[in-house]
């Protein structure tokens, strides 16, 4: 999957390729941003009520708990990883970077609307974690497989004569394997330590 230099900037190097789907999780955050600020007070209200039953739960990992922690973790970065396999993920790399930082930057303002400065605190209690682990890890499944997903396409379009091979090798499933062992170790410890950091802000905040 390598493609040659024809002058000038090399925009098809790995920086660039991060860049350019970086621009698309700024703007998703922006936007985020935006519908947030639009939401109706009683979605704050709802907010408020879920966060205080929260508290009315026993703590303890259960099969539901770590299903949703899977699906939290690993639906972006294995989306971006499969999308490197089809021609399609050219345009919906950058969508899914978009909707990733979208809904990201909602949640986390829903949380700002609905209890203000003390918001930002829950908030980095919910997701802090989450995101120091899940967002270096969609980059670096998604930018080789925004590469892989171009050259397919230029596969398809009659240029495979030119074009290099698309060859998933040891590097690709190897950072799959870190990936998967990165993300596998942020949940355990999202399950183990969130939900009692949560009990002890929302106990706080809500006595």
């Amino acid at each position: 999957m390598n493609w040659k230099k024809r002058g000038g900037l090399d925009w098809a190097q790995p920086p660039f390729r991060l860049l350019f789907l970086a621009l698309f999780f700024l703007a998703g955050i922006f936007l985020g941003q935006v519908f947030a600020s639009r939401t109706p007070a009683a979605a704050g209200e709802e907010l408020d009520r879920y966060l205080s039953d929260y508290l009315q739960v026993d703590s303890g990992v259960s099969p539901q708990a770590a299903l949703a922690a899977a699906v939290l973790y690993f639906r972006y970065p294995l989306a971006a990883f499969l999308l490197g396999f089809a021609s399609i993920g050219v345009l919906l790399l950058p969508v899914l970077t978009g909707a990733f930082g979208f809904f990201l930057s909602f949640s986390v303002c829903c949380f700002t609307a609905a209890f203000g400065s003390d918001g930002v605190l829950l908030a980095l209690a919910v997701f802090g974690l989450r995101c120091a682990v899940t967002l270096p890890c969609y980059f670096l499944l998604a930018v080789p497989s925004w590469e892989a997903s171009a050259a397919l396409i230029s596969l398809s379009f009659g240029r495979g004569r030119r074009a290099a091979p698309v060859i998933y090798g040891r590097d690709w499933w190897s950072r799959l394997g870190l990936v998967t062992g990165l993300l596998l170790a942020g949940m355990c410890a999202e399950l183990m330590l969130s939900p009692e950091l949560l009990r002890i802000l929302l106990e706080r905040l809500m006595p």
